[in-house]
């Protein structure tokens, strides 16, 4: 058993982390930059230390300060939530190196899925379908003319490193093509430090669907279902739920498919640990790999709801060598579970960020309501991270259930002094497509452009 975790994240993953310590009587430290002298998880580990100044590239990003950290603290082991250093195989190593236990998966399978673009050799190799698109990297213009002219408009360029979106641009002509490639990898470099891209056949119309999967250090790997994080705004997830109405209404026969595929992608990785295989999904029912992510996702409460199993827990003790206790038999799915991200943005100023002080906080209750969050009242939210100020989950008996408890929910949950999207979310859900399911990663760009705007106002 671990005595002492560090956690190498701030905000609510690292509060949430810390909970998940606190009830297996794991002692925790908390590392935290200048900015974050005060925020929630300093304030519950039972230690904390700080590693320097604002900015992440001085502080969380620092492998040299948290290894110290660590070491001063006489850590077991280091849990580095999601983002940050969460997916970066040469920490993993350092953290072994110095007798640290990583909580998460090893180099090895880190390297394996190194980027989207080996990522995808391997699913190729294990017989998963993946989109039609190029065997590499793109060097020039002209090869991503010829990509192009081969798979046939329209195509998607990706970077190859990071995730939320950047780096990708849509082309559906040569001209747009070469202005996106362009564009794709000065934002892939100044994002990760990395401009290689890749080009994809774009999928018209795509339901963005993900497998949660565990696997220990015995060989032992599960998935825990599925996930639909359809409803995105320029690649980012806003809200996301489980089962996914596509599967449940037109495709059943997918779960099962899709679940053996994201398996197979983790078995050939020699996968521990948790993590998500993502997919896209056309309206005929066809499914495509996009990639593995190999930590724990911000999205990981709803299928927590659904299953009863503690997907932070489960790290911690595959982390310790657990075998799995849980078996592909024993995972019921029950219910329904949605989740909104409630982030410092201004929905109505083009989601400007609205960093500043929380007047006042109150976060919903009720049977069925979860908020894992890091705000409260007099709380600074620091301009130098992501907006993700929490997530409301609820759960319910079925999909009807679930959103008007997230309804109810978002309707009491305040935050004053900053901007946040809550009454954006607020009128998703009481749009009439997303209440019969009927959605694709189109949905938010159709509802704020097309006919059903008037939804979308100040006054709500």
């Amino acid at each position: 058993m671990f005595e002492k975790i560090l956690v190498a994240n701030r905000g609510e993953i690292a509060v949430r982390i810390i909970r998940a310590c606190k009830e297996l009587n794991i002692r925790t430290v908390a590392v935290y930059s200048e900015a974050d002298v005060n925020s929630m998880h300093v304030q519950m580990a039972d230690e904390a230390i700080c590693i320097g100044k604002p900015a992440s590239g001085e502080s969380y990003l620092r492998i040299d300060r948290i290894i110290s950290a660590a070491e001063i603290a006489d850590v077991d082991a280091i849990h580095p939530g999601y983002g940050f250093l969460s997916e970066n195989a040469h920490f993993a190593d350092v953290c072994e190196n110095c007798n640290i236990r990583f909580i998460g998966p090893s180099s090895r399978a880190m390297n394996a899925l190194e980027d989207k673009a080996i990522s995808r050799n391997l699913a190729k190799k294990a017989g998963v379908p993946i989109p039609p698109g190029s065997d590499g990297l793109i060097e020039n213009e002209q090869e991503a003319l010829k990509i192009a002219k081969r798979i046939g408009y329209p195509v998607i360029i990706k970077a190859i490193a990071g995730g939320g979106g950047r780096g990708m641009r849509v082309a559906h002509n040569d001209v747009s093509l070469i202005k996106g490639y362009h564009t794709a990898r000065s934002e892939a470099e100044k994002s990760f430090g990395n401009s290689a891209v890749y080009i994809e056949k774009f999928i018209e119309n795509p339901h963005h669907i993900e497998f949660q999967i565990l696997g220990d250090n015995k060989g032992n790997l599960i998935h825990l279902g599925e996930r639909d994080c359809s409803i995105q705004r320029r690649n980012q997830k806003i809200i996301e739920e489980t089962p996914s109405p596509l599967i449940e209404t037109k495709f059943k026969d997918l779960r099962k498919k899709m679940g053996r595929a994201a398996l197979k992608i983790a078995e050939a990785a020699h996968y521990t640990s948790a993590g998500t295989v993502e997919f896209i999904v056309d309206d005929h029912g066809n499914f495509y790999f996009l990639e593995v992510n190999k930590r724990v996702q911000v999205e990981h409460p709803i299928t927590e709801e659904v299953t009863g199993i503690d997907i932070v827990k489960q790290q911690i003790l595959i982390a310790m060598g657990e075998p799995l206790r849980i078996s592909q038999s024993d995972v019921v799915f029950k219910g329904h579970s949605i989740e909104c991200r409630i982030n410092a943005e201004d929905p109505f100023d083009d989601f400007r960020p609205s960093p500043g002080r929380i007047e006042m906080y109150y976060a919903p209750g009720g049977r069925g309501v979860r908020v894992d969050s890091h705000a409260y009242a007099g709380y600074t939210v620091p301009p130098h991270y992501d907006s993700l100020i929490g997530k409301l989950i609820t759960y319910g008996k079925d999909r009807r259930d679930a959103m008007d408890k997230m309804a109810r929910a978002l309707s009491e949950y305040m935050v004053t002094g900053i901007k946040t999207t809550i009454p954006f979310e607020l009128a998703i859900l009481q749009d009439p497509n997303f209440r019969r399911g009927v959605y694709s990663t189109n949905f938010i760009e159709e509802l704020l452009g097309g006919p059903r705007r008037d939804l979308i106002s100040e006054k709500g």
